[in-house]
């Protein structure tokens, strides 16, 4: 494989939670060095949430924390030991950036905000990844990407029309920031090669998340249509929904958009009589008749499995994909190919599965070499091989309990 693209980026990751962890990780796969700040005392929400390898509970056994944390070091600080900010001046002077997602305020408290490392660094570039940014009426509002989502508006889009609504899982902001980011971080970096200087990043997770909601947001504004939640349908396709196979809770989706599309599929349902029913003529008559046509679909769709119906309308052209699980994830063909999936010996945990960014690049694509670390794996490592500390100096300071 041809070097990786950020080969030569250094972050300092002082990130948590999945916001800004998943963002270095991309970053890590693609060649960048990541040391994540840690704290026995403080270890991360993560590093203590189930589910645990063997259901045994351990700093080091989370598979939740392991996801998002492949490819980087750890090491454990005690930032207030009033010598900790000896190693992290040693650690700007090693850096290109630095990454947090804590509260507004909560670096300054550390004197670690932007304004007191561009001064060790001039040329530092910092990204913060807050819920609401750093600034503003509602900057200091804590929380998770479920609240996020919530404030956003995509819980209140979620679930069928008469029905309460129903909650999407995971916190989406955390997983729409860490993209946007990278992309930002990229941009910076590019600015500091054509120019030399740093840059103060402020990501706001609220706002992108709302990036996701443009068409909607765009539409009530310009047109003062609102968005009202309608389970799996669509305004410009019928039949749209995810329709039950063989097999318990199996499902496929289906889409169909055009007229075309709609022959084909009363082809491929073995109905091809149904595409002249005055009730499903097109695309105005088969909206007013979608409870009727969905029945019509389900009764074909529960005869196959959710690969055979997939198979028979992918054949046809038409779009169509399995609902699928877990175990298919990792036999999905298509994620088989791409190498999505790499397993890796965790010191713990043992074998242990890591996925690759969502996202590839053509040259350099991205690769998995380390797994999640334990905390403070490598503070001997950190201290000796990359800052160039003594062992007497290492040791002191680890007989010091800064390394906590």
């Amino acid at each position: 494989m041809s070097e990786q693209a950020l080969k030569d980026i250094k972050i300092l990751d002082f990130s948590r939670v999945i916001a800004g962890p998943l963002l270095s990780m991309y970053l890590a796969q693609y060649g960048a060095t990541v040391i994540k700040i840690e704290s026995k005392s403080n270890p991360g929400t993560l590093r203590v949430s189930a589910p645990y390898k063997d259901f045994q509970p351990g700093l080091n056994r989370s598979g939740y924390f392991s996801t998002y944390n492949c490819n980087k070091y750890s090491m454990s600080l005690d930032l207030k030991h009033p010598r900790s900010m000896e190693v992290i001046k040693r650690l700007l002077g090693w850096c290109d950036i630095v990454l947090e997602n804590f509260a507004p305020g909560t670096m300054k408290k550390f004197n670690l905000d932007y304004q007191q490392l561009k001064k060790i660094k001039p040329d530092l570039i910092m990204i913060s990844s807050s819920n609401q940014g750093q600034t503003g009426p509602d900057a200091h509002f804590a929380g998770y990407g479920y609240m996020l989502q919530a404030l956003c508006g995509f819980t209140a889009l979620t679930g069928y029309s008469n029905e309460q609504i129903s909650q999407p899982f995971g916190g989406l902001t955390d997983f729409v920031s860490p993209g946007l980011g990278a992309t930002a971080l990229l941009s910076a970096i590019e600015f500091r090669r054509r120019t030399g200087q740093g840059m103060y990043l402020d990501i706001s997770q609220y706002e992108c998340g709302l990036f996701l909601l443009s068409p909607l947001l765009l539409d009530f504004n310009i047109n003062g249509n609102e968005f009202r939640r309608n389970g799996n349908r669509c305004d410009y396709a019928s039949p749209h929904g995810a329709y039950p196979c063989k097999g318990e809770d199996r499902w496929c989706v289906i889409s169909i958009e055009s007229q075309e599309d709609w022959i084909a599929l009363c082809r491929a349902v073995d109905n091809p009589e149904m595409a002249n029913d005055r009730r499903y003529k097109n695309l105005e008559k088969r909206k007013e008749n979608e409870d009727l046509l969905d029945k019509e679909i389900a009764k074909w769709t529960k005869t196959k499995t959710s690969e055979e119906v997939m198979s028979a309308l992918q054949d046809c052209g038409i779009a169509a994909g399995v609902v699928q699980n877990p175990a298919d994830l990792f036999n999905d063909p298509q994620i088989l190919h791409r190498g999505h999936f790499k397993v890796l010996e965790h010191p713990e945990m043992g074998c242990h599965s890591y996925e690759k960014a969502p996202f590839q690049l053509s040259e350099t694509p991205a690769d998995i070499s380390m797994p999640a670390p334990c905390l403070g794996e490598h503070n001997e490592y950190i201290c000796r091989e990359i800052l160039g500390l003594e062992d007497e100096d290492f040791i002191q300071l680890l007989q010091e309990g800064v390394f906590q």
